[in-house]
Parts: structure tokens; C-alpha cells; sequence
């Protein structure tokens, strides 16, 4: 049983790990005086973010372990939608990639992060895990996942710990290695930061049509049963 929930919410932590955006705002928090500070208080955001939407959504979904229920049937027509969602978003993601020989551009409030105070980014970091339509409906889809398996409250927490660390592994990775070893970091979250901003919408995009089309089929599945 807590095996299938882990199964389950695998793809959307993946989904919410490659998530560019926080990616960059990170490396680049971690590049301002106040690295030490508000790096950590960043990834707290982050992963209180997930938390929390994670907690909501199984005391919203409780009885989804009934096929037959309403929760259930909820939850499936709540995936079919989000990969709707997603399969089209996908599609309005590569049609947005640079063309060759133009320069992606970034959001202009990640041009104010020297300024962020601790408060600040812990702020934003749970924004971006939590309030992101992207990373919010894949949390969505995997503590209703969880829900749908029916484990008890221990079990739950364990699959929703899973959930939250296979997510926030780009982020709060990141804020790790400079913790530990900040000089040696520079270098590589430097490239790895380049690599994301330039390739923003193509990642985007594949990311989207995978779990997309995975949330259709589940949707799908789950309805028909």
C-alpha cells in the first residue's frame, strides 16, 4: 500500500523538481550577500509550501480510497483536468521557446533579490511551490493519489515525506552544497543556472506533455473503474 502511494506520486515530484523557475531564483538568492541567510530560508518556503498544500488536499480528499465514492471520482476528474491543462500549457510552452540566436529572458523581480530579506524569501519561496499553478496542481495530483490508496495516518505522512523531498531536491540541494561548500559551488550552480534560463521553455514543455498525458491516463483509469 505505501509502496503503490510512493509509485504514485513519483512522476509529480519529478514534475515539481524541474521546475526551472524556482531553480534560477535560488542559484541566484545564493549568489547575493545575504547567501547564508536567506538560501536556507528560501528552501524552508519552499518545502513548507509543499507541506502544507500536500496536509489540505488528503483532509480535503479523505474516502477517496472507495472507488465508488464521491471523493474519488473527484480526484479522477480533477487529474483528467490538470493533464488537460498541462498538455495544452506544453503546447503554449514551445511555441514561447527562443528562437536560434535570441537571448531568454527572465522575470524582472529576480532582478530585486539582493534586496530580499529573510522574511522575503521565505516568502517566495513558498510562492513558487505552493502558489505556482504548475507545482500547486502536481501536489495537488499527488496527495490525491495518496489519498485514493487508503493508508493511515503514519503511512500518509511518509508518502507525502517522499513527495516533498524528491521535489524540493533542486532547490534545497542547491542551498545544501553552498552551506557546505559555497566556493566550490559557485562554478556549477552558475552553469546549471544558465542551462535552465536558457532552455526555460523546452524543459517546460516536455515536462508538461509527460505528465500531462500520465494524468490524463490516470483520470482516465480511475473514472472508468
Amino acid at each position: 500500500m505505501l509502496g503503490q502511494a510512493i509509485g504514485g506520486v513519483l512522476a509529480s515530484a519529478v514534475g515539481v523538481a524541474l521546475s526551472p523557475v524556482p531553480i534560477i531564483a535560488v542559484i541566484l538568492v545564493l549568489g547575493t550577500p545575504k547567501a547564508r541567510s536567506n538560501g536556507p530560508a528560501f528552501a524552508l518556503g519552499w518545502v513548507s509550501g509543499l507541506v502544507v498544500v500536500s496536509v489540505v488536499v488528503l483532509l480535503l480528499a479523505s474516502g477517496a480510497s472507495n472507488p465508488s465514492s464521491g471523493s474519488s471520482t473527484a480526484v479522477n476528474a480533477i487529474k483528467l483536468a490538470l493533464g488537460a491543462v498541462f498538455l495544452f500549457m506544453a503546447a503554449a510552452q514551445w511555441q514561447k521557446r527562443p528562437k536560434e540566436g535570441e537571448q531568454a529572458t527572465l522575470p524582472k523581480w529576480m532582478q530585486t533579490l539582493d534586496a530580499f530579506t529573510p522574511a522575503k524569501s521565505v516568502g517566495l519561496g513558498a510562492l513558487l511551490s505552493a502558489a505556482n499553478p504548475k507545482n500547486l496542481a502536481l501536489t495537488i495530483a499527488a496527495a490525491g493519489s495518496i489519498a485514493q490508496v487508503g493508508l493511515d495516518a503514519g503511512q500518509s505522512a511518509v508518502a507525502v515525506a517522499v513527495f516533498v523531498v524528491l521535489g524540493s531536491l533542486t532547490v534545497a540541494g542547491p542551498v545544501v552544497f553552498y552551506m557546505l561548500a559555497s566556493k566550490a559551488a559557485e562554478g556549477p550552480l552558475s552553469e546549471i543556472s544558465r542551462f535552465m534560463a536558457d532552455h526555460n521553455a523546452v524543459i517546460m514543455g516536455v515536462v508538461l506533455l509527460v505528465l500531462g498525458a500520465k494524468l490524463v491516463g490516470d483520470g482516465i483509469a480511475g473514472l472508468s473503474t
